[in-house]
């Protein structure tokens, strides 16, 4: 069903109800303390072509496409030349990119210069974990072709 419809349709029954829906959907879900997301390539400080390949990684946990409800899940988020990580308490926006197949790399095109990426793990409702899983953020260099 689709979401948005959803919380159209609870909005008509009245706002309570659609206050606690949403504040439902924005409960953080449980990490393991283990939990660890890094990024296998590129290596941080390593020189890349406009086009590469970027390789995810995590420990403690497993990947799992959004929506799946399973203890200790998530999928992978990226963030390209962010300075601050996204809202902890609500699911994360389109100033991200979502994985939420369960994907764990992706081929990324980006300008020369220097750029840097860092993971971040959600729940089945794209919401960081509980404590947030990020990875170290990396530096690359993008060369001209």
């Amino acid at each position: 069903m689709n979401k948005a419809w959803m919380i159209g349709a609870l909005a008509m029954l009245g706002g309570p109800v659609l206050a606690t829906a949403q504040a439902a959907e924005t409960e953080r879900t449980e990490a393991s303390q283990e939990a660890q997301a890094y990024i296998i390539s590129p290596q941080n400080g390593e020189t890349v072509g406009k086009t590469f390949k970027v390789k995810f990684g995590l420990s403690g946990m497993g990947v799992a496409p959004a929506g799946v409800d399973v203890k200790h899940t998530g999928h992978h988020h990226l963030l390209i030349d962010k300075d601050e990580l996204p809202a902890m308490d609500k699911p994360m926006g389109g100033d991200v990119i979502h994985f939420g197949g369960g994907q764990t790399e992706t081929t990324v095109t980006l300008e020369p210069g220097e750029h840097t990426l860092q993971l971040i793990l959600g729940d089945k409702n794209h919401v960081p974990h509980n404590p947030a899983v990020v990875s170290e953020k990396i530096t690359v260099i993008v060369k001209d072709d």
